[in-house]
C-alpha cells in the first residue's frame, strides 16, 4: 500500500506560490471544485482566519491529492521564518521536499533555508510563476545550479509562443503540455523552443548517466538515453542525492502542475524508501508495512470542537477504534474516529495504510512529537526539534482581570505551537511570551482576541536588573521609637553593611557585646533586612551580594519587641546603603551569531553599538562565520528582527545568560529615571 503513497512537503520563501501550487494540484485532480486564490482568501490550504486576513500561510496544512491511482499527501508550509516550527514538523513526516523558487526572485533566502532544512532528504525544485512579466526561467535555473551544484537538473522547462509562456515541455518524454480551464492537453513542441530544450536535455542526460555505469558508457558513446532510462536514473539519483530534478509552472494557470505531480509519483520515494528511521534511544527502527502499528504525531490543531492530532503511519496499518500506547506516558490511547483532512473539511475513514497521513480527535494525553505504538511493540521514535525562542514581548490585558484568559488561551495555543513559551516573571511582574518573531506574536494576539475574547497590549519586557554596594559603611543607626498610650515600641540597631562577593543571598551576622541587644531579637533584625533586600535603594531592584552585621543597639525591657527591631533594621538599611556607593547590575548574555561571511562586518559593527564585546570568530564549516560576543541583555530585545534585516534572513543566533555586570553611569541614570516613571504610573 505504501508504494501508492507519496508524502511531499512544499517549501520556500513567502509569496513564491506554494499555496497556489497546492490549490492547482487539487483543482486539476478534482479535489476542489474551483481554483482557490490567496488574494481572494478562498484557498483550501489557508483556511485559518488569520491566514485569510493576512494573505499568508501561518500553519502547515496537509492536503490529500489523488493522481493516477496514487495518493499525494501534499503539506503546504509557511514561508515566513516566524513559523519555522511548522516547517520542521512537516519535514519530520515528509519523504521528499519540493522547493518552490520564484522565476523572478530566483535563489531567495527561503530557498537556501529549505535546501538546508531538507538535509539528506530527496528534493525537487519547482520554479513558479513562469508566465508572469519579467519571469526568467533560464536565469533562475542558472543561479540554482550555481548555488547548489550540478545535481540541479532540468526535467520540465517552459516553452513560449512568441513572448508569452503558455506551455511546459517534459524533457524526459519530449512532449509539451498546456493547461486551460482545469484541463491539461498535449500540444506540439514550439519550434522556437527546440534548440534550448536540446541544451537542457544534454544537461539532464549527463547527470543521469553518472548514476549508473551502463548509462555512462552509453552516454559517452553518443547513444541517446531512452525515456525509461532517464526515469530510472532520475529516481535513483534523487534517492541518493545526486540529482535534484527541476520542474516549472504556474499555480494560477495550471501549466506544469501535472508534470510535477507525475514527477512526484515517478521520482520521489515511497514511504519506507527515503532512509532508515531511528528510535529515540538511537537504535534503528524497522518501517514494516506488515509490522506492528506505529504512529508519529507531527501536528496538533485545537478548535472549538476539541483537539485534532495529525499523524503519519510509520509502520503497520491503522484501523479505527484501535488502542495504542503512548510511548512517552505509557498510557493507552483509543483512536476512535479517523479522518482524512483537506483544509477545514474532514472525511471519516476506516483505515490508513503504512505511510499514510491522517488525523484523530480527542486523544487524552498526546501531544506533538509523541509516538503511539502497538502494546506489544512500544518504541519511542525521534520527535521534532523546534528552534529556541528568540523574540519576547510582555502581554497584558487591555481591561483588568483578563490575565487568566490570556494564560488559558496561550496554553491552548501552545498545544498547537510548541515554538513559543509563556513565563510569568516574578521579578518584573510581567507575563512574557517568547517566540520566533514579531509576526508570530502578533498572530497570537489576534487569536487571543478572536478565539478567546481578550484584547492584549504588548510592550518590551522589563529587564531584571540587580543592585549592590561597592564599599563598606559602619555604625549605621536604625532607631524606631513609638509611644502612644499603653505599651510603646522601642528598638535601636547599629549596623555595618559591606559587599559580599561570595553569595547573592543576604549574609547576616552579629557581633554584639554586652547584651545591648538581647539574642532573642536577632531573628527580628535579620527578618527586617530580608524584607528590604527585595528592593534596592537606587531603582527598587533586588539588592544582592550584601553582608549585614549587627554590631550594637539599645532596647527597653518593656517597650522593645520584634516589630520594633524589625522596623529599626529596615530604617538602618534605608539610611546606610545610599552611603555605600550602590550600583545597578545588568544581566549580560553570551551570544553566538551564525552569519554568511559577507555580513560579518555589519554584525560586528552592530554589536559594538549594543555595547557588546566581541570575543572571537570561527568558521562554521558551511561557508559562514560564528561570531561570539558578550552583550547586555537590555540591548538585545529587537535583535531577532534586526539580525534578520541585516542578513536578509540568513543569520541566526543564540543567547544565554552569563552573569551580572555593573552598568555604565549614563545607562544607570536612565534605568533610575525609568524606574521612577514606572512607579508613578503604577501609583
Amino acid at each position: 500500500m505504501g508504494a501508492e503513497i507519496r508524502n511531499i512537503c512544499l517549501l520556500g520563501h513567502g509569496s513564491e506560490g506554494k499555496t497556489s501550487l497546492a490549490e492547482s494540484m487539487l483543482f486539476l485532480t478534482g479535489g476542489a471544485d474551483r481554483l482557490g486564490k490567496v488574494a481572494d482568501g478562498n484557498t483550501v490550504c489557508d483556511f485559518d482566519p488569520e491566514e485569510t486576513r493576512r494573505k499568508i500561510s501561518v500553519s502547515a496544512t496537509p492536503v490529500p491529492v489523488e493522481y493516477n491511482g496514487a495518493r499525494l499527501n501534499v503539506i503546504d508550509t509557511p514561508g515566513y521564518f516566524d513559523f519555522a516550527g511548522e516547517v520542521l514538523q512537516s519535514l519530520r513526516v515528509a519523504d521528499a521536499g519540493v522547493i518552490v523558487a520564484g522565476a523572478k526572485s530566483g535563489v531567495s533566502v527561503g530557498v537556501e533555508k529549505a535546501w538546508k532544512n531538507l538535509g539528506r532528504k530527496p528534493r525537487m525544485i519547482y520554479i513558479s510563476k513562469i508566465d508572469e512579466e519579467n519571469a526568467d526561467f533560464a536565469a533562475t535555473f542558472a543561479s540554482l545550479r550555481e548555488r547548489f551544484g550540478s545535481s540541479v537538473c532540468p526535467v520540465a522547462v517552459p516553452a513560449a509562443e512568441g513572448d508569452k509562456v503558455d506551455s511546459v515541455v517534459d524533457i524526459v518524454s519530449g512532449k509539451a503540455y498546456k493547461a486551460a480551464g482545469g484541463k491539461v492537453s498535449e500540444i506540439p513542441v514550439p519550434d522556437g523552443a527546440k534548440g534550448q530544450i536540446d541544451e537542457y536535455r544534454a544537461i539532464l542526460c549527463e547527470e543521469v548517466a553518472g548514476t549508473d555505469d551502463a548509462l555512462m558508457d552509453k552516454f559517452f558513446s553518443d547513444e541517446p538515453l531512452t525515456p525509461e532510462e532517464l526515469k530510472k536514473g532520475i529516481r535513483a539519483g534523487m534517492a541518493s542525492g545526486a540529482i535534484c530534478p527541476v520542474f516549472c509552472g504556474s499555480g494560477m494557470s495550471g501549466i506544469g502542475t501535472e508534470l510535477l505531480m507525475r514527477g512526484a509519483v515517478d521520482y520521489a520515494p515511497a514511504p519506507g524508501e527515503a532512509g532508515a528511521e531511528t528510535a529515540a534511544d538511537g537504535k534503528p527502527f524497522k518501517t514494516d508495512p506488515n509490522g506492528p502499528c506505529t504512529l508519529l504525531v507531527f501536528k496538533t490543531l485545537s478548535d472549538q470542537y476539541g483537539k485534532f492530532s495529525f499523524f503519519k503511519v510509520m509502520s503497520g496499518k491503522l484501523t479505527a477504534d484501535m488502542t495504542l500506547v503512548n510511548a512517552r506516558t505509557g498510557n493507552p490511547e483509543k483512536l476512535g474516529h479517523l479522518f482524512s483532512v483537506k483544509g477545514k473539511k474532514n472525511s471519516e475513514i476506516r483505515e490508513l495504510p503504512f505511510g499514510g497521513i491522517g488525523a484523530v480527535s480527542k486523544l487524552a494525553d498526546t501531544r506533538t512529537g509523541d509516538t503511539l505504538c502497538a502494546q506489544n511493540a512500544v518504541t519511542a521514535l525521534c520527535g521534532i526539534d523546534f528552534p529556541e525562542p528568540c523574540y519576547s514581548l510582555a502581554f497584558s490585558p487591555k481591561q483588568k482581570g483578563g490575565e487568566e484568559k490570556i494564560a488559558s488561551g496561550l496554553h491552548r495555543m501552545n498545544e498547537e505551537d510548541l515554538t513559543f513559551v509563556l513565563k510569568n516573571d516574578a521579578e518584573t511582574h510581567q507575563m512574557v511570551v517568547s517566540g520566533q518573531g514579531d509576526i508570530q506574536l502578533d498572530v497570537l494576539c489576534s487569536r487571543l482576541k478572536n478565539k478567546f475574547g481578550v484584547e492584549v497590549e504588548t510592550q518590551e519586557p522589563r529587564v531584571a536588573y540587580r543592585e549592590k554596594i561597592r564599599k563598606k559603611v559602619s555604625g549605621i543607626e536604625g532607631k524606631h521609637k513609638k509611644q502612644s498610650g499603653g505599651s510603646g515600641q522601642f528598638g535601636v540597631v547599629y549596623m555595618t553593611f559591606e559587599p559580599n562577593d561570595g553569595s547573592e543571598e543576604l549574609v547576616f551576622e552579629e557581633s554584639v557585646v554586652g547584651g545591648s541587644v538581647p539574642r532573642n531579637f536577632y531573628p527580628a533584625v535579620e527578618k527586617g533586612l530580608r524584607s528590604c533586600v527585595s528592593r534596592g535603594v537606587l531603582a527598587g531592584y533586588p539588592m544582592v551580594f550584601l553582608k549585614a552585621t549587627l554590631t550594637d543597639g539599645k532596647y527597653h525591657p518593656v517597650d522593645s519587641n520584634e516589630v520594633a527591631f524589625k522596623t529599626a533594621a529596615s530604617l538602618a538599611y534605608k539610611a546606610g546603603l545610599p552611603q555605600a556607593n550602590p550600583v545597578i547590575l545588568e544581566p549580560v548574555g553570551s551570544l553566538k551569531v551564525n552569519v554568511p561571511d559577507q555580513y560579518t562586518g555589519d554584525i560586528m559593527g552592530d554589536l559594538n553599538k549594543r555595547r557588546g564585546r566581541v570575543m572571537g570568530m570561527s568558521p562554521d564549516g558551511e561557508g559562514g562565520q560564528i561570531i561570539e560576543a558578550e552583550v547586555p541583555q537590555a540591548e538585545m530585545h529587537s535583535y531577532a528582527i534586526d539580525l534578520r534585516s541585516m542578513t536578509q534572513g540568513r543569520g541566526s543566533f543564540s543567547l544565554k545568560f552569563e552573569r551580572y555586570e555593573e552598568t555604565p553611569p549614563n545607562i544607570q541614570q536612565k534605568i533610575i529615571e525609568d524606574a521612577k516613571q514606572l512607579a508613578q504610573e503604577e501609583d
